[in-house]
């Protein structure tokens, strides 16, 4: 209602005003809701008295925002030029149309080794500004790109801004993906790629990718609620930052062991962030950009609904290092799980959750229940009962 300055949902009975509104739709907080609407209405905050090296370190994060803007454009267009044939044949041979590439701001790197620099030079941006971007290499036999002959994809933050870059190598070359370094804007533990779609996404979870690809191609499917981590591993910062958009998960990690590995650290440091969390099983295939191309975003929902409790999942990986044919292996399988058991906090999660075990390895839940207290004195989270 414009004239009365509010809204109304008559489905779910959420209301407020304009603030309120961009605060539940985008999750933003309180004071980002107003500098957006600032932004938007072209009205100047009052600010916050800074000190010197304040106001150089925003003007300096302004200065880079602006470059990472113009490199971004810069490797979209050369990457529909007849310049980035290479690059772009690659994309569509991976799958990804025309729309798909336009949305991710997809690009391409020459295969010279000053070519953005050359190119921003002219635009009249000061090497010491360059030099900060993340973007070059100063040496004593001149100034090189990071990035060339590469398949570029621009990192955004929440806000759309692009804070990095990751690149993919055409042909051989080592690395095979290469990110932009830690750089005053760019923090790879505080964000995640695609978050910037995924958080507008109306699905109620997040779905947790390795690779810029899988997070590409899940959307490109319809998975509009995909995010990757950086090129580097899981993070309790990015656990907070989901937290913020959901409370539920699903681990769509590669197949092989490292995926296997990656997946058993972040279960536990989702959970201690307040997330529900799930791992979807991508066998046969080793990555959901894979499994989507031989069977389909229809089966790969199926596989989210079959989705495995990130906890009973641990518990099957636990499995492999144990003889489970043997009653002693059997016994001390039992006993790691039941440790396991120990850190739920809450009385009634961890008696569901031995009930849940109890049941899947066909044992008593009293008796169960009766090993994870021993286990908790045995670690100290439980002091043993005093008898009169």
């Amino acid at each position: 209602n414009g004239q009365r300055q509010i809204f109304h949902c008559f489905g779910c009975g959420e209301g407020g005003n304009v603030y309120s509104f961009l605060m539940k739709y985008e999750n933003y907080t309180f004071p980002e809701a107003v500098r957006v609407l600032a932004e938007r209405a072209g009205i100047e905050l009052p600010q916050v008295q800074q000190s010197a090296e304040e106001r150089q370190r925003n003007s300096l994060k302004a200065d880079l925002l602006e470059i990472n803007k113009e490199a971004a454009l810069y490797f979209f267009h050369l990457l529909k030029s007849e310049k980035g044939k290479q690059g772009y044949d690659y994309l569509r041979k991976r799958g990804l149309s025309d729309e798909t590439i336009v949305k991710f701001g997809l690009g391409y790197a020459q295969n010279y080794k000053d070519d953005l620099y050359r190119y921003l030079k002219e635009k009249g941006y000061r090497d010491e500004t360059l030099k900060e971007s993340g973007l070059f290499t100063y040496t004593e036999r001149g100034v090189f790109d990071k990035f060339f002959n590469r398949v570029m994809f621009p990192i955004m933050d929440i806000n759309n801004k692009v804070i990095g870059f990751g690149g993919r190598v055409m042909g051989e070359g080592e690395p095979k993906y290469l990110n932009s370094p830690e750089t005053i804007l760019f923090d790879k533990s505080r964000n995640l790629y695609g978050m910037n779609y995924a958080k507008n996404s109306r699905k109620g979870s997040l779905l947790i990718c390795e690779g810029y690809m899988d997070v590409i191609a899940l959307h490109q499917a319809g998975f509009s609620n995909a995010v990757a981590s950086l090129g580097t591993a899981f993070t309790s910062r990015q656990c907070l930052l989901m937290k913020r958009y959901t409370e539920n998960v699903y681990l769509t990690y590669d197949s092989d062991g490292a995926g296997v590995k990656a997946a058993l650290r972040a279960i536990p440091m989702l959970k201690e962030a307040g997330l529900s969390t799930k791992v979807v099983n991508m066998k046969p295939y080793k990555d959901p950009d894979e499994f989507i191309k031989n069977l389909g975003a229809e089966a790969f929902e199926e596989r989210i609904q079959k989705a495995r409790n990130g906890f009973m999942f641990s518990l099957e990986i636990l499995e492999r290092d144990y003889d489970m044919t043997s009653p002693e292996g059997r016994t001390d399988f039992m006993k790691e799980a039941a440790r396991k058991l120990t850190e739920f906090d809450e009385e009634i999660e961890r008696n569901n959750y031995i009930d849940a075990v109890a049941g899947a390895y066909h044992v008593s839940s009293e008796d169960l229940r009766k090993l994870v207290g021993r286990m908790a004195v045995q670690t100290g989270l439980a002091k043993p009962v005093e008898r009169p």
